[in-house]
């Protein structure tokens, strides 16, 4: 019988968001063998903080306020804040996770790291 390969942690993404700009990338999920994961029935969840204590978030992204789509066999995450909400982020920065909750409600903590955003010169 094969061994299987686990992941131990979370993986580490630093992102930085341009303010006043859309904000969309998409991530793809992979096991360790370079195999996509088949994310049907799956949600996703991800919450900006200033620190990691902090009990408010500065911003939140969920499948259930589109704002994270899932690809289901594509295996796909897509992020999206729009140019409207990057223009009224007044943070500079603070850290995140992104947890995926599977249909049996297993939540893996899939990336973390910190977010910084880079502010507008330009504005309409």
């Amino acid at each position: 019988m094969a061994t299987p390969k686990l992941k131990a942690q979370a993986g580490k993404l630093n992102m930085v968001i341009e303010q006043g700009a859309t904000f969309n990338p998409v991530l793809t999920y992979q096991d360790a063998d370079g195999n996509i994961i088949d994310l049907t029935s799956f949600t996703a969840r991800m919450k900006i903080k200033d620190s990691r204590s902090d009990a408010t978030a500065l911003e939140e992204l969920t499948t259930e306020n589109g704002g994270i789509t899932l690809g289901g066999v594509a295996g796909t995450i897509a992020l999206l804040f729009d140019d409207a909400a990057t223009a009224a982020m007044t943070w500079e920065s603070g850290v995140y996770d992104l947890e995926l909750i599977s249909g049996s409600s297993i939540v893996t903590r899939l990336l973390q790291g910190v977010v910084t955003v880079s502010a507008e010169v330009t504005t309409t």
